[in-house]
């Protein structure tokens, strides 16, 4: 494509990723706005209540203001003060993210992706500013600096990597010898092999977080069928009916990536909190008053005498994550395994407790404005525990090019 045309195709990828992201709470909304309400109040409500919920995914804050009818209706205490709620519902995050992926991808093969990527990420960022502003209520008002900074950040995040990862790009680096053997083979052949250290490194965080999230996904994944039954529980307390249960269930997905690294955060030893004053972690559970969600009801009540073993998975993980690492060095890295090896561990560290960051806040007044893990007593303890499995891999998995 030239110029123009490249530049027309990624400000149309980029729209139709928001208007995605927008359009799916859009349409649940829609649907009890004419089946429930039989197109009674006003659609504009739903429009709102959907771009909320849109920004609320990419991390953005949200203040809600009750009427004070609705609030002694609701008998939750200080639910007529304004509650501001912080915690992101990453579904709508990861979907961003997934289809910034795949845009990054098209416009790097479509040619000028430079130019692209930033048509992409400008047109994004202006027609997101448009939702944020048009979204603004008393009733319901976004951050506003949030709303403008932090939605077009996670699109970006997604572009990037999409633009990397393209194959037209990684057919590109093979034509000029630049893939990632020989990247490492250069490297190994500097004086002082910072490069390849900090190589072995980033792959070891990387490797130990992606795999720390791949297993807290199959932990959830087995709390839900064991809670399943509490869950339905749950479920018929809330007389939902059937179009109510369809759409809760639906809205559950944007949490299901908050629950993951919950699971994850339980998997390193601080755990998380489900309400004001409760723990649930491997060496306690105290639980209060759920929300009603009903895929909360999968946490169990107690840790259960094996719990103990979940301790292991940040061990292994960060092991075999450094392991590969090691195994595609060309040659031992000496008094650096020491370094490399801690500062891996720190880094994947950082990457958990930053998704233990997304992954918390406030959901509401009371109770609820204390949900999700503690960041930094999650990410030092990942850090401590990749660090010293990383450490003992890059001490005593030897490098593939070691012979040679």
């Amino acid at each position: 494509m030239n110029r123009s045309l490249t530049a027309l195709f990624a400000a149309a990828e980029a729209l139709l990723v928001l208007a995605i992201g927008v359009a799916i709470p859009l349409a649940i909304g829609s649907v009890l706005w004419a089946v429930h309400f039989g197109f009674d109040p006003d659609w504009a409500v739903f429009w709102r209540a959907a771009a909320d919920l849109w920004l609320l995914g990419h991390g953005v804050d949200v203040t809600f203001t009750l009427d004070a009818a609705l609030a002694a209706a609701i008998g939750v205490p200080g639910a007529e003060r304004p509650v501001t709620i912080t915690i992101a519902l990453l579904g709508f995050a990861v979907l961003t993210v997934a289809l910034a992926v795949r845009t990054g991808r098209r416009v790097a093969e479509a040619g000028h992706p430079l130019l692209g990527g930033l048509v992409a990420i400008g047109a994004f960022a202006a027609a997101d500013v448009a939702v944020v502003l048009l979204s603004l209520h008393p009733a319901a008002r976004a951050s506003i600096v949030q709303g403008v900074v932090l939605p077009p950040l996670v699109f970006a995040i997604g572009m990037v990597f999409g633009m990397l990862t393209s194959a037209d790009r990684a057919d590109r680096l093979r034509e000029r010898g630049a893939d990632a053997g020989l990247a490492s083979a250069l490297t190994s052949r500097l004086p002082v092999p910072l490069a390849r250290s900090l190589l072995a490194a980033v792959r070891t965080a990387l490797g130990a977080a992606a795999g720390l999230i791949a297993v807290a996904s199959l932990v959830t994944a087995v709390a839900i069928v064991v809670g399943y039954a509490r869950l339905i529980t749950l479920y018929e307390t809330l007389h939902t009916e059937v179009l109510g249960g369809v759409v809760l269930t639906i809205a559950q997905f944007a949490i299901l990536p908050n629950l993951v690294v919950w699971a994850a955060s339980w998997l390193v030893g601080p755990g998380f909190a489900v309400g004001v004053g409760s723990s649930v972690g491997p060496f306690g559970t105290g639980l209060g008053p759920i929300p009603p969600v009903p895929v909360l009801a999968a946490i169990p009540e107690s840790p259960g005498p094996l719990a103990w073993l979940g301790l292991v998975a940040p061990i292994v993980v960060g092991f075999v994550a450094a392991a590969l690492a090691a195994r595609r060095l060309p040659a031992p890295l000496g008094w650096l395994a020491v370094p490399v090896g801690l500062g891996g561990g720190a880094l994947g560290g950082l990457a958990v407790g930053l998704l233990a960051a997304a992954s918390a806040g406030a959901g509401g007044p009371g109770r609820l404005a204390e949900l999700g893990p503690d960041p930094v007593q999650v990410g030092v303890w990942a850090g401590l525990e990749f660090a010293a499995a990383a450490l003992a891999a890059f001490l005593t998995v030897r490098p593939r090019g070691r012979g040679r």
